[in-house]
């Protein structure tokens, strides 16, 4: 999602179609729209939807390669919801992201977490009103140390609950995460594609 003022006479259909003529082949605008002055891309979104998605087999992947994190041993998929679930709520992510963000701004509310396997893969769904920087990756490397079995199901919201970047869980690589969707004023924009 992106904004910018524009004082053009082409409208949203021409712009989205002037803009894919000129950007690189791995970059599409789906779709363009005019929105209120006031408006920001990052400062006006009410939700985001994050999905972050394992690969648990010993084959590495091919065709999904970039696209997921291979861990070569199976995960327990329970055990993973079981400690998604205890990170619902508002709280303060500290243990969870990135040192450079601002100590007093770290409070974020998650009203979705969630874990399935969907087919081959294994999806971590995520839903809330921001997220921070390093913040779903923290918590996709902390559930895949609960889906290994090397930490019970209670330790995310555990470290969660001492706001304490010490105890931050190896950070899982950024080839598993997709943004799917951004909520402004309960519209959906999808992304990705």
């Amino acid at each position: 999602m992106v904004n910018f003022s524009y004082s053009g006479r082409l409208g949203p259909e021409r712009v989205r179609a002037a803009l894919n003529a000129r950007l690189p082949p791995d970059v599409v605008v789906l779709e363009a729209d005019e929105v209120p002055g006031g408006f920001h891309a990052r400062y006006s979104a009410r939700w985001r939807r994050y999905r972050y998605r394992y690969l648990d087999r010993a084959a590495r992947p091919a065709l999904d390669r970039g696209r997921c994190w291979h861990l070569r041993e199976r995960l327990d998929v329970e055990a993973m919801a079981r400690a998604a679930s205890g990170l619902l709520g508002r709280h303060d992510w500290t243990t969870f992201c990135s040192a450079s963000e601002p100590p007093g701004g770290r409070v974020r509310t998650v009203r979705e977490a969630r874990v399935v396997r969907e087919g081959r893969f294994v999806d971590l769904h995520l839903c809330a009103d921001g997220f921070l920087r390093g913040q779903v990756r923290s918590i996709a490397g902390a559930l895949a140390e609960v889906g290994r079995g090397r930490r019970p199901p209670a330790w995310p919201s555990e470290i969660l609950a001492a706001r304490d970047r010490r105890l931050a869980p190896r950070t899982a690589p950024a080839a598993g995460l997709t943004l799917v969707a951004v909520v402004y004023d309960d519209h959906p924009l999808r992304a990705g594609g």
